[in-house]
């Protein structure tokens, strides 16, 4: 199949494909007499995989490490399970940064009960004081795919 096919069958943008063939994840598609990617079955499947672990929000690093592992059946899975304990690590950190950033969030918030002139806005005047101490404060990542 051509990439768009390919593309199509998967849900996977086409450039998404081709960034996952240079980045190595999936195996490069041969080339027809016309110079066209073709696709087969097994690059269907590959890419399920990884978009699988990518909606597990597995880092690219951590998904190369499992594709390594998967193509080498004989060995003992203890590195998968290595792996999958430090991305459960990854996730719980993660899940403590939200519940700090949603606190403060929801703190900021109770600043405004009720709509006030901007110049009086509780969260406006809360946002440039913080902004005027710099440094000073905690700061949360914007977080998706942090690790």
């Amino acid at each position: 199949m051509r990439i768009g096919h390919l593309s199509a069958a998967t849900g996977t943008p086409v450039e998404t494909i081709r960034f996952y063939e240079r980045e190595g994840l999936i195996p490069p598609a041969q080339r027809s007499d016309n110079n066209y990617r073709v696709y087969t079955a097994a690059h269907a499947e590959r890419l399920a995989f990884i978009r699988h672990c990518r909606n597990l929000d597995m880092a690219l690093d951590e998904i190369r490490s499992l594709l390594r592992l998967r193509d080498a059946p004989p060995e003992d899975c203890g590195e998968v399970n290595h792996l999958l304990d430090e991305h459960i690590g990854h996730v719980a950190k993660r899940i403590r940064e939200l519940r700090a950033l949603e606190k403060d969030l929801k703190a900021l918030r109770a600043r405004c009960s009720s709509p006030h002139p901007i110049d009086e806005c509780g969260i406006l005047n809360q946002l440039d004081s913080v902004a005027a101490q710099g440094s000073k404060v905690a700061t949360h990542r914007h977080i998706r795919g942090s690790h």
